[in-house]
């Protein structure tokens, strides 16, 4: 016997209010006239800094695309050939433009350094210029996805695509401050590295966390042990195998097991009051409330008659 949460009425898939549409497309139309500005600039004043922001431009835009294209997906609905919807496709957007941007990160950091040793002129007064311009595209972006930031994996990386865009913005005006003032060429190279070190550390741990979700670890903040520990407390249970928990999307854990009850359950008709304090148990103790479960009452020795391992 097996039960399922309460909450059929949520759409797997999201809606389109959850997915912040309009949001993403604003700040992706803005960070192409950013880009175009900012190309300019790069051709007209031979800045390194510039020219890599704007690559950085390019390829957050790109991002942005894929963002847009991911939210539009989630707000589908679930079909019976994907049950879940197009939930996943905002960890799948995220998981390419995280990717894409380490990879800017680390030519940007290989290219200033080689730029160290080899300076060339900048124009630093048009350099100046466009990096406000390429600054206030920014800023204005990120009000617009401020509000929604936090509400999945996609939007974090939508907003991280342009507040690196925004921290190389300030760099490059910095740069050409610096190069401007003291005629210190190498600014515009230091300002490239400082780019790609503060493209890297976020994007890594963005990453770490979307490959955990399509690898399907345990949810973070979840500990298995302790909902274990804390199912066997429960009347009537046995003994607890098969326990699985993975994430489909932001804020959609999944937990499944196989509980072992009392045999008179079975009799009795308590079954069903136990699967009711089993679906409590997950949705309520813990940190992590899992709404999303699945769970299969087995009399004892039942077990011995499955396929495959238990754990």
């Amino acid at each position: 016997m097996s039960g399922h949460n309460h909450s059929h009425e949520h759409s797997h898939g999201g809606t389109p209010g959850q997915t912040h549409q309009g949001r993403i497309a604003v700040a992706l139309g803005v960070t192409l006239a950013v880009f175009v500005f900012q190309v300019i600039g790069a051709l007209l004043t031979g800045s390194l800094a510039l020219l890599f922001d704007s690559a950085h431009v390019l390829t957050d835009a790109g991002g942005l695309a894929m963002a847009l294209l991911a939210a539009r997906l989630m707000a589908r609905p679930s079909t019976n050939r994907r049950t879940w919807g197009f939930a996943r496709a905002e960890v799948l957007a995220a998981t390419a433009q995280a990717a894409v941007l380490l990879a800017v990160g680390l030519v940007v950091l290989v290219e200033g350094v080689q730029r160290l040793f080899h300076p060339a002129d900048i124009a630093s007064r048009e350099m100046l210029v466009f990096g406000a311009i390429g600054l206030a595209g920014n800023v204005v972006s990120l009000f617009v996805l401020m509000g929604g930031r936090n509400g999945n994996f996609n939007m974090r990386a939508a907003f991280l695509e342009v507040l690196n865009d925004a921290l190389g913005s300030v760099a490059v005006i910095v740069a050409a401050i610096v190069i401007s003032a003291t005629g210190w060429m190498q600014a515009d190279a230091v300002v490239a590295m400082l780019i790609g070190v503060l493209i890297l550390p976020r994007t890594v741990k963005l990453l770490l966390e979307t490959i955990g979700v399509l690898l399907e670890s345990t949810p973070a903040g979840l500990d298995l042990a302790k909902v274990r520990e804390h199912i066997l407390e429960l009347e009537h249970v046995r003994e607890v195998h098969d326990l699985h928990a993975s994430q489909i999307a932001t804020g959609l854990p999944v937990l499944s097991a196989h509980v072992v009850v009392d045999p008179e359950c079975f009799h009795d008709g308590h079954a069903a009051s136990m699967l009711d304090a089993l679906q409590h148990c997950v949705a309520g103790h813990f940190d992590v409330s899992v709404e999303h479960s699945t769970f299969q009452l087995e009399p004892v020795g039942h077990a011995e008659h499955e396929p495959g391992a238990h754990h």
